[in-house]
């Protein structure tokens, strides 16, 4: 080899050398940097982060649901409070169809429960709960028990146990009561922050939903230490849920339950009964009703769909809805007469068979009329001819005038107020503007109109809340009171919730004299036959053609004792063809009776 090559290969050799520990060197130095700059990132920039998900690692937090308060009636007999429920899941994701099989026998003969009821469980789909099967709810403790000795051979079943609402009377008051169910997505962002989760449930109708702030209470929770597998080492502290508050209602349970029972026959109907010197309900039922543990438990969605989708429409409070009120709607047009000066109290009109007003003929009830007569006499025998002619003499303007002085067209002022209906009292501006179906200016008010609105019918909607309300004023000597279902220490006589009506005492005066010849010798005779059974009484009966199209509306509406006014009763029969006297009438009495019987023991 020439000398030349041999120096030019030793030094290529040299430089080789030389390189690789440089290139080693700054290899590491590359992983050093990237290391460090990884190290700081995590622990300077993103180190309250980290620090964060140490603690969740290390901390376990077990929450602990509040107690929500108990609803009671006015001498604090419980009538809605909570329960442990214990019902049996299982997850599908965990098992194969073998050995649900398998479970599915285990189950069986372990808690006596046929395999068929299983089977249909297990296929049917939860709408709360679509992440588990719910084969079987409300356990008995010795169910519970028996599953418990055996449950690691149950693998994929399970107990949940979960605190629920209980009503022990089920569907007594139900649409006063109200109800509660789990919160929404929707609800929850909205709702988070002041404390709710997502397994809460929240008040979604009647006093559960009106008083919700109040009754939830408050979640509280222990902190505890665990370490890399699992295991607790120690309580961190520890806060207890604070119970919700405790609600007494005015409701009386002796006098709710007899009005649910007079109810119970009817097709549809409503009872309410209140105080008329305080605005305190005693008692509002609606027919027909639910059970209110419906909502506590598990339910599939064909079952959600009988309630919700009824032809019965059982979820409606008739007592907040709105009808037509027939006879019990002549008071006011006798105020909208007396007050207006158009007919005085002294004035005495003639009844005919029928009267003409535009193109129709309104005839008399009874075909024949009662002669001439007074306002006394034409509430006693319930003239539709009489009061015809004070509604069309006295004129629209009138006629709405004393409507909303005894509150209707407007809402009552009661708690529950997203569930009531504002009703309807028709007019010449409310026709002008369309009647809520209509163009503006295509549909005016005509006499026709106003005629069957001196006699409830067709253009005049009201709820039996707003009727027992406008007929406290007659039981308490001219004051329009706020109905109410908690008493909440508030002065319910003050002058921001009773106040006085802007009408002459003369008027007062006969009105309340002609609902008193009423039970007397007139319509609502049948009410007050035995006085040794029941105060002196005073009302209306009625009988209301349905607007919508069905049969003819009962209606009976009153108050006791004559004198002193301390119940008023309102009684409704929907669609239930026979007359007022005949079908409200009876259920009217049974509440009185129950009052009076209660009135008699306390004194």
């Amino acid at each position: 080899m020439k000398k030349k090559e041999k120096f030019y290969l030793s030094s290529k050799k040299h430089v080789g050398a030389f390189n690789q520990p440089l290139v080693f060197f700054l290899f590491i130095c590359f992983v050093f940097s990237i290391t460090g700059f990884r190290l700081f990132w995590i622990q300077i920039i993103n180190g309250s982060y980290y620090k964060k998900l140490s603690e969740e690692n290390r901390i376990k937090l077990i929450a602990n649901p509040p107690i929500r308060g108990r609803l009671l009636d006015r001498n604090g007999k419980v009538l809605a409070d909570n329960k442990l429920f214990y019902s049996l899941s299982v997850q599908p994701r965990l098992i194969t169809n073998s050995e649900w099989i398998d479970l599915r026998r285990s189950l069986s003969d372990l808690l006596n429960v046929s395999t068929k009821k299983l089977e249909i469980a297990f296929n049917r789909n939860n709408l709360d709960t679509p992440y588990k099967k719910i084969l079987l709810t409300d356990l008995s403790e010795e169910q519970v028990v028996r599953f418990k000795e055996q449950e690691n051979n149950l693998y994929g079943a399970q107990i949940d146990i979960d605190l629920i609402r209980n009503y022990p009377y089920k569907s007594l008051a139900a649409h006063a009561l109200g109800y509660t169910q789990l919160i929404t997505q929707k609800e929850f962002s909205k709702l988070s922050e002041q404390g709710y989760k997502l397994s809460d449930r929240i008040g979604r109708k009647g006093i559960e939903a009106a008083f919700e702030s109040e009754l939830r209470g408050k979640w509280g929770g222990e902190m505890l230490e665990i370490d890399a597998i699992g295991t607790v080492q120690r309580s961190l502290g520890l806060k207890l849920p604070r119970a919700g508050k405790d609600i007494r209602l005015t409701l009386d349970l002796d006098l709710q339950r007899t009005a649910e029972k007079v109810l119970s026959d009817k097709v549809g109907g409503a009872i309410v009964a209140l105080d008329p010197r305080t605005g305190a309900i005693r008692a509002i039922a609606s027919q027909p009703t639910f059970d209110l543990n419906f909502f506590s438990q598990p339910f599939t969605s064909f079952q959600y769909d009988s309630l919700f989708l009824s032809k019965k429409d059982p979820l409606l409070s008739r007592a907040f809805n709105a009808y037509d009120p027939g006879s019990t709607w002549k008071p006011v047009t006798a105020i909208a007469g007396m007050e207006s000066g158009k007919v005085p109290a002294s004035r005495k009109l003639n009844t005919v068979p029928c009267i003409t007003y535009g193109s129709h003929c309104f005839p008399e009830y009874n075909r024949r009329g009662f002669g001439w007569i007074g306002y006394e006499d034409a509430l006693r025998v319930s003239s539709n001819t009489f009061f015809y002619q004070v509604g069309v003499w006295a004129g629209s303007n009138a006629l709405y005038d004393a409507a909303i002085k005894l509150g209707f067209d407007n809402y009552t002022g009661i708690e529950t107020i997203f569930d009531e209906n504002k009703g309807l009292v028709g007019n010449k501006e409310w026709a002008a503007e369309g009647r809520g179906w209509g163009k503006p200016g295509e549909t005016p008010w005509i006499v026709e109109d106003l005629a069957s609105a001196s006699i409830g019918q067709s253009v005049v909607q009201v709820t039996p809340l707003q009727l027992a309300r406008a007929y406290a004023v007659f039981a308490n000597g001219g004051y329009l009171i706020t109905p109410h279902l908690v008493d909440a220490k508030k002065n319910w006589r003050s002058e921001k919730y009773l106040q006085k009506v802007d009408i002459k005492d003369s008027t007062l005066d006969t009105i309340r004299r002609g609902l008193r010849k009423v039970v007397t010798n007139g319509t609502g005779i049948g009410i007050n036959l035995d006085t040794s059974v029941l105060p002196p009484v005073a009302g209306k009966t009625g009988t209301a053609e349905d607007s919508s199209g069905g049969a003819d509306h009962a209606w009976f509406a009153g108050f006791a004792p004559y004198d002193s006014g301390e119940i008023v009763i309102v009684a409704f029969a929907q669609n239930t063809p026979g007359g007022g006297s005949v079908h409200a009438l009876p259920m009217a009495r049974k509440i009185l009776e129950t009052w009076y019987e209660q009135k008699s023991n306390d004194e």
